[in-house]
């Protein structure tokens, strides 16, 4: 097995994807590099041969959990990204990983820090991003990001980990990793488990992850649907009496409106 794996679970025909290929491409220590679907096609079959990279089809309907793990299954390294298909990495994302893994061995979730683009334009320091950051500072204790209390109070007032940015360990983690009764939410959900078993969450503070947000992202339609205020809702109702929940979740949901 090899260190690490990119996986890039892909969707339709996203005109993001060979961009989100070259970035993983340009890492300045390589990895492994396949591409999963549940949706086939000419398009992904002739990006993918343009790379050399391997692609693995998922039979059966698309869905987040099914295509998250079935891509976590493929992959080779200890490590594994699930890459979006729209966002882009910089080029020290796996050195950066390295590094981390040899400070701390027993690191089993590693994250990043990370920054929106919007109409081809970045945004460094919006109220989300803002947000993100400050609820991530219990893990700048890397000494103790190894306690379940300091992981798992990470996410007591919302979920401030960005999902592409992870790097699961996958052989030291549940399987599935993935497993949530929640479509939009399921990250969030399952970053409570994962904060249960032995390990220690590693986040590195450094903008590594360039996060696309456009009209065809499945994010901006759980928001618009209101989906994904009504998961974020019951995930706040298991760390908080309800008068609690309905509080937080007012100021939270500020941070996503704005787009």
């Amino acid at each position: 097995m090899g260190f690490h794996t990119f996986a890039i679970c892909a969707y339709g025909e996203s005109p993001y994807l060979e961009a989100c290929i070259r970035s993983l491409k340009s890492q300045t220590v390589p990895s492994e590099i396949i591409c999963t679907t549940s949706t086939p096609s000419i398009y992904l079959e002739k990006m993918t041969e343009k790379y050399e990279i391997p692609l693995y089809v998922r039979e059966g309907e698309s869905d987040i959990q099914a295509d998250w793990n079935f891509a976590i299954g493929k992959a080779k390294g200890t490590f594994v990204t699930i890459a979006h298909q729209d966002d882009l990495y910089r080029r020290h994302y796996v050195e950066e990983l390295k590094k981390s893994y040899k400070r701390w061995p027993d690191m089993t979730l590693f994250m990043t820090d990370g920054v929106t683009i919007k109409d081809g334009k970045i945004h460094r320091w919006n109220l989300k991003e803002i947000i993100k950051k400050t609820l991530r500072m219990p893990l700048r204790m890397k000494g103790m990001a190894d306690r379940e209390f300091i992981k798992k109070g990470v996410l007591r007032l919302g979920n401030p980990v960005m999902c592409p940015s992870c790097a699961y360990r996958k052989n030291y983690l549940p399987d599935p990793i993935f497993h949530s009764e929640y479509r939009y939410a399921l990250d969030w959900d399952c970053m409570t488990v994962l904060a249960k078993w032995p390990g220690r969450f590693i986040c590195v503070e450094k903008p590594l992850l360039f996060y696309r947000i456009h009209d065809g992202a499945a994010t901006k339609a759980c928001i618009e649907d209101r989906r994904r205020e009504k998961e974020e809702m019951e995930l706040f109702k298991r760390f908080w009496p309800e008068p609690v929940a309905k509080f937080l979740m007012r100021f939270y949901k500020k941070a996503y409106q704005e787009w």
